[in-house]
């Protein structure tokens, strides 16, 4: 085990957010597991460990399942942050079994193969008119204009939520996000509990709506699920709209614009996708490997672990380094190289085990659908300026993408 404080991990280096993988692999080649007191969290930048712990149940989202604040050695959050806790720990991803699979079970009952793929039509029909628009305007911040709203709408959509209604769905989101990255402010800590209670109002509302009146949506469907008598609660529903609308878009916008920035500085193999149109589901395989939109997961530890002989206690937390496991050269071939026909990638930007997205196949067809489409209508689509980083490490997007076409 290395002492990380004198390895180039620094999550709050603009240089290292800049390019965080030369720092991943000096990780990699010290050891397995580093332990990194500014957020005293033990990192873990193999695939195999970070795949392994991802199913490992002697870990969790969450212990108080288990245990107590006081009992597992932490202190409780602020009671100003109620708000949020309450909306993000009625939610599947943050929950163990057995409230985890009672959700996600009925969840799935909602969330089924067939209602994503007959959102195919919408997904292709509107990432085909924005792509359209932007390329009929020689161009625009492909994020603002592409990136953004396919998702965001095509959630909505599913959700049942009105068009009128979704302009604040992408600064709730964004604010209520805000909190997963390391170390949060109380600046960041206020915005976030301000947009999770007026998401959750706004979603009390809807849902009282649907009640009186049932739609084809996936709101009504969480509504009508049930198994031997087992319901969602309301709050159980309005924590798996909002994490649905987070972890639905947020990716996927990311993705987007980690991936075009990235075939931009690769024209090679930019060129090889526009020649070959065959080579998208491979690419966006590739793109979600090469420039990870989610940089971490964490998990508490709740019974004691050994890795590589160093004992993690109860109590402790894990930061399983996604970006990291997705450059291991162990398991990819020349990792640092972006290569669009690589036959064998298996990434783990969904993450795995009982966790792994429930929307991987719904963000896999709008990654496809966008794609697709600009490179049919901006085929000459090219970096208009060199865009700049958001300042988060855990959640790994761009500020803007400026884009010429023409």
């Amino acid at each position: 085990m290395a002492a990380a404080f004198d390895l180039a991990f620094d999550p709050w280096d603009p240089a290292f957010l800049a390019d965080p993988y030369p720092a991943y692999a000096e990780l990699r080649a010290r050891g397995r597991v580093h332990h990194y007191a500014p957020t005293n969290q033990w990192l873990v930048p193999h695939h195999a460990d970070v795949s392994a712990l991802l199913r490992d149940r002697r870990l969790g989202r969450t212990y108080q399942h288990r245990f107590t604040h006081e009992e597992f050695g932490r202190t409780p959050p602020p009671p100003e942050q109620e708000p949020f806790h309450t909306l993000n720990d009625h939610g599947m991803l943050d929950l163990e079994p057995p409230d985890h699979t009672r959700i996600r079970r009925l969840v799935s009952k909602a969330f089924t193969p067939r209602t994503v793929e007959r959102l195919k039509p919408y997904v292709r029909g509107l990432a085909d008119e924005l792509a359209s628009a932007l390329a009929e305007a020689g161009g625009g911040d492909l994020l603002k204009d592409v990136a953004e709203p396919l998702p965001v709408a095509v959630i909505a959509e599913m959700l049942g939520i009105p068009e009128s209604d979704r302009a604040p769905l992408r600064p709730w989101s964004a604010e209520i996000c805000g909190m997963y990255e390391l170390n949060p402010s109380e600046e960041t800590a206020a915005q976030a509990v301000r947009a999770s209670v007026e998401f959750s109002d706004y979603l009390r509302e809807l849902i009282a709506a649907r009640r009186k009146e049932p739609g084809d949506d996936l709101i009504s469907g969480l509504i009508a699920a049930h198994d031997e008598g087992d319901r969602l609660t309301e709050q159980e529903m309005i924590s798996t709209a909002v994490l649905l609308l987070n972890a639905g878009h947020e990716a996927t916008v990311n993705a987007t614009v980690n991936g075009w920035y990235a075939l931009f500085r690769n024209p090679a193999q930019l060129e090889l996708l526009r020649a070959d149109h065959s080579l998208i589901p491979s690419a966006v395989e590739e793109l979600m490997r090469y420039d990870t939109p989610l940089q971490l997961f964490e998990r508490w530890v709740l019974d004691e672990i050994e890795l590589a002989g160093t004992t993690i206690p109860r109590g402790a937390e894990v930061a399983l380094l996604f970006g990291s496991a997705n450059h291991d050269p162990a398991v990819f071939q020349n990792p640092s190289a972006l290569d669009l026909t690589r036959p064998d990638n298996p990434h783990i930007s969904f993450s795995a085990g009982i966790h792994y997205c429930i929307g991987a196949p719904l963000a896999r067809i709008e990654l496809a659908a966008s794609m697709g489409a600009l490179l049919e209508r901006a085929p000459t689509l090219r970096l208009a300026a060199e865009p700049e980083r958001k300042p988060n490490f855990v959640i790994r997007g761009l500020e803007g993408l400026a884009v010429e076409v023409g």
